[in-house]
């Protein structure tokens, strides 16, 4: 399934039915009162985030969705139907924005989560509604009213553990194809990922999503290379593992281009706890190692892992790395859910 992140789509609720004029009619009754019904309420607009959807694809080909009108009313007092509601299937990171992509409406982060969008317009009234005591055969009623009417952006954020981030060729899609079932395109030149992909990753029993973010270029925070829109999946994530190519130049270079378009691009993107690892170490020379890693902890001021996509060098301790991370990350927010929802106690609350 191809990989698609942004989409413009039309949505419209549904209108309301007419009300009905109507008289009784029944046999030895010559003037049979007002029985007019009101009409139905229009569809509304739904948004639903659902499992198992990683893409906004199916809105590349069908852009238009319109929830039904609601039925005019009937004789008998009978009251139209209400008309369906549309719900669009949406994968859960999903940000709905205005049309100018200004106003962010809505954002869809957990499964099941259902937003009313745009409500359907009322059913009008029937004659019968206005009978009075000096009006006892009214002609009027009113039409439906309108639904709503909108152009909106859908955007999609991946939701994940773990962010790779790096420059094109930093091996990061080796890395994610080694430690999950993931099975993204690898060859030996740069931008082969060309959307992001989504691996789950299980070690002694826990299992957490790590997402391989296309390589990223200087000027990505100003959307070079559709840097912006790259750099919008890791802003979910929870910790980032930033690869290296150790086989070039100067990957202290390379480091400090990647943390420059992060911070740039957001302050809390860049104050992400990060985990920085040199790659590609089997296809260097040991002293090389050594000197690059002295160089690149000197820059990062932080631990530097030396591993190997390519035979699993030094996978595992990052892996056991990331975990604790991840699992604070998740307490983190489980702990912000409960608070928001009111039903924090700290005596009574785990992780």
């Amino acid at each position: 399934m191809k990989f698609l992140d942004e989409a413009k789509i039309y949505l419209k609720s549904g209108d309301g039915g007419p009300g009905s004029v109507s008289f009784r009619r029944e046999k030895f009754i010559e003037y049979g009162g007002p029985d007019g019904g009101n009409g139905g309420r229009g569809g509304d607009v739904i948004l639903e985030a659902v499992e198992g959807l990683n893409t906004l694809i199916d809105y590349r080909y069908q852009q238009h969705f319109k929830a039904k009108n609601g039925m005019h009313g009937m004789g008998k007092n009978r009251t139209g139907s209400d008309g369906n509601d549309v719900v669009l299937k949406l994968p859960v990171g999903t940000q709905i924005f205005d049309e100018e992509k200004d106003e962010l409406i809505a954002d869809l982060t957990e499964v099941g989560q259902r937003i009313v969008l745009m409500k359907g317009g009322d059913g009008g009234l029937g004659n019968a509604h206005y009978k009075t005591s000096t009006n006892q055969a009214p002609r009027k009623h009113t039409p439906g009213w309108p639904g709503q009417e909108l152009w909106v952006w859908l955007r999609l954020k991946l939701i994940a553990d773990a962010g790779l981030v790096g420059l094109p060729n930093a091996g990061k899609s080796t890395f994610l194809s080694v430690v999950s079932a993931a099975r993204p395109k690898i060859a030996d030149y740069p931008f082969t990922t060309l959307w992001p992909q989504l691996g789950v990753v299980e070690r002694d029993g826990e299992a957490f999503v790590v997402a391989d973010i296309p390589g990223l270029i200087e000027g990505a925070h100003e959307g070079a290379g559709l840097g912006t829109r790259f750099l919008g999946h890791v802003e979910r994530t929870g910790v980032l593992l930033h690869l290296i190519d150790g086989t070039q130049d100067d990957p202290v270079k390379a480091y400090r281009t990647i943390r420059k378009e992060l911070k740039l691009y957001a302050a809390s993107l860049a104050a992400k706890r990060e985990i920085v690892a040199l790659n590609k170490v089997d296809a260097m020379d040991p002293a090389d190692v050594k000197e690059k890693l002295k160089k690149l902890k000197r820059a990062a001021k932080t631990e530097v892992f030396p591993i190997s996509g390519v035979t699993g060098e030094g996978v595992d301790t990052v892996l056991r790395t990331l975990r604790p991370v991840i699992r604070d990350y998740r307490a983190a927010e489980k702990k912000a859910d409960m608070e928001a929802a009111g039903i924090y106690q700290e005596k009574d609350w785990q992780p």
